[in-house]
């Protein structure tokens, strides 16, 4: 019987080996490259759906902040930085595209950059007062005071409120420079010389111990604002700036002094202070005196209730109050109104 006959197995050469090894190499390269060219159309879809939705719609803010922060998302800061360009170059007068801008360039470090967007803002938009805000609390973070300092001064220059002004002072005296803080107090009662400005001025010197100052400034104050109709809180400022500093005769003077010059209709509540001031630290006859003067009896055309009066000068106090010496007071003077229509 013949044997089996033998099976032959096609031979594998080592050139075959090496092609194959070479074909399995190259199919492994073209993979990514497959992938790399869908994430290129990808890129490029998303690119041309930017552009053509700021094309037709290049007053969108929303669009062209999403264009920038997606450019962003890339780490493109150029191309960012570009959009961010053209879109403060068609919505120039943009707030929210300013901020924007500039929060990109200090996220990113950027900060030469960032100060090149805050200068740019605050040119177009002198009178949008975060934008000078923002500028300023960038340089002094980064301790470039000096900078901080010009800003300010060049903020001035388009005369802004007295917030603006209150926050120039707080600055330079967090920077511990109390003569510079003066002297932008200084200006800032010539730009806005009202009565609130000035109690603030002399309030400032009264908490850093200059009590010669502060009287300084009230005292010009007064001399300067005796004729305005709001001038009635100035003379209450003063006169407890005296009575804080235990000088009771100046506070008496000023109070007098000040009832005198105001108009009755525009000093109730500077009698009702001089009433009070007069219970705390004067006598029978001193709180006789201030009742005799201007008060709410003479009001309205005639005497009010000795109840009414309690009630209007010391409403907290009725029950507690030295009522003896009051309804003397009281007395007297019904007597001085009696002896006058007699």
């Amino acid at each position: 019987m013949d044997p089996s006959p033998e099976v032959k197995l096609p031979q594998v050469t080592a050139e075959q080996i090496l092609l194959e090894s070479r074909k399995q190499q190259e199919a492994e390269i073209q993979a990514p490259k497959q992938k790399l060219t869908n994430s290129i159309e990808l890129l490029e879809y998303h690119l041309l759906k930017f552009e053509d939705e700021i094309s037709r719609e290049s007053w969108n803010i929303g669009a062209w902040i999403n264009y920038a922060k997606w450019r962003e998302s890339l780490k493109d800061f150029m191309g960012a930085r570009i959009v961010w360009h053209r879109a403060v170059k068609v919505n120039d007068q943009n707030c929210s595209l300013w901020l924007n801008y500039a929060k990109f360039e200090m996220k990113n470090k950027f900060f030469n950059h960032a100060r090149d967007v805050w200068n740019r803002a605050v040119t177009v938009l002198p009178h949008v007062d975060v934008l000078w805000y923002k500028y300023i609390h960038m340089e002094e973070m980064l301790g470039n005071i000096g900078r901080a300092r010009q800003i300010f001064e060049r903020w001035m220059s388009w005369m802004p409120d007295q917030r603006v002004w209150l926050s120039y002072i707080d600055f330079e005296l967090r920077c511990n420079e109390v003569v510079y803080a003066r002297l932008i107090y200084e200006r800032f009662i010539e730009c806005h010389p009202k009565v609130g400005a000035w109690i603030t001025y002399a309030k400032s010197e009264m908490r850093n111990g200059e009590i010669v100052r502060a009287r300084n400034v009230y005292e010009q104050a007064t001399e300067k604002l005796a004729d305005e109709e709001d001038v009635e809180p100035l003379f209450i400022a003063f006169a407890e700036f005296e009575e804080q500093c235990k000088e009771t005769e100046r506070a008496r003077r000023i109070y007098k002094s000040a009832l005198d010059h105001i108009p009755k209709g525009r000093a109730e509540n500077l009698y009702g202070k001089f009433v009070a001031f007069e219970k705390q630290y004067g006598d029978k006859e001193g709180i006789e005196d201030a009742i005799g003067g201007k008060n709410p009896l003479n009001y309205d055309g005639g005497a009010v209730s000795y109840e009414e009066y309690i009630d209007y000068v010391f409403p907290e106090e009725k029950q507690s109050m030295n009522l003896k010496i009051l309804e003397a007071a009281f007395k007297w003077k019904k007597h001085r109104i009696s002896s006058d229509e007699d």
